[in-house]
């Protein structure tokens, strides 16, 4: 399984790692950490250093109940943040997690690679026109509302039932519009309940039901840390005991914040999984 990603092939039959670069005040874990240019620049440097595929920037935060900013403002933030890193690491693969059409086209334009969309169209229709006109990779995650209201809609019959349903439909409509490349992220912590995260981590092979890549965003989240009566800042050991588990049921991309320990998580499944 491969994606093109401004002409070069990646290669999924091992997986890969995204390194999370958030460049907000108030990310769940890494808010406002890299607030200048050589801060930034050292932290990509570091994250490719130690393996990263692609770099995910983000300007607009997702956690729970984030505060809402405007376009103008995520602009502000993500662009020029682009730009600087392309001009000190053109090759990198820098995938740009938004859910407005107008910030992805304008991310594209200056050489983003991917488009990660948290709400795979349903906030910004227009998204997925912008991913076909540019034929890049794009990534549709599972989610309900919004970040300010996603956890009051946890209501579920069957969720992994359901969940395949909505991916099957983005699926549809995507290809509709020509685009190539799928990656689905289910969504851990987005309008899910700490038990509802479990149940689709344990069943996530079944979304290999879908025939396409999937993308697991573990790190460092509460259903690590609550279940450990811990923090973000001491959840690393659990989010690498998670990644196992991912990529052990079928998980090609680990979006993570420490890119070192990912990658080596990924090494050993590959020596386990390669066995003969």
């Amino acid at each position: 399984m491969t994606i093109n990603c401004l002409g070069q092939l990646i290669d999924l039959s091992s997986p890969k790692v995204m390194g999370i670069l958030n460049i907000t005040p108030d990310s769940f874990y890494d808010g406002n950490r890299y607030n200048s240019d050589k801060l930034i620049l050292a932290q990509v440097e570091k994250m490719l250093r130690d393996g990263a595929t692609f770099i995910d920037l983000g300007a607009y935060s997702s956690r729970p109940k984030a505060a809402e900013i405007s376009e103008p403002e995520e602009e502000s933030r993500l662009l020029p943040v682009l730009q600087l890193i392309l001009a000190h690491f053109p090759d990198a693969l820098l995938s740009i997690d938004t859910f407005r059409s107008t910030v992805a086209q304008k991310s594209l334009n200056l050489g983003a690679a991917m488009i990660n969309d948290i709400s795979a169209s349903t906030v910004d229709e227009k998204m997925m026109d912008v991913v076909a006109a540019h034929q890049v990779p794009y990534v549709m995650m599972h989610t309900r509302g919004t970040p300010q209201t996603m956890s009051t809609l946890t209501q579920y019959d069957a969720i992994v039932k359901e969940m395949l349903f909505y991916f099957s439909e983005k699926v549809a409509k995507a290809r509709s519009l020509g685009i190539n490349d799928l990656i689905i992220d289910p969504g851990f912590g987005f309008a899910k309940t700490l038990d509802q995260n479990y149940e689709v981590l344990q069943k996530l092979d079944l979304f290999q039901n879908l025939d396409l890549p999937i993308l697991a965003g573990i790190s460092r989240k509460s259903m690590v840390y609550k279940v450990l009566n811990s923090s973000a800042e001491e959840a690393l050991n659990g989010t690498t005991a998670l990644h196992m588990i991912a990529l052990m049921k079928g998980a090609s991309i680990l979006r993570v914040h420490d890119v070192k320990e990912a990658q080596e998580c990924i090494q050993l499944y590959d020596a386990f999984s390669n066995l003969k």
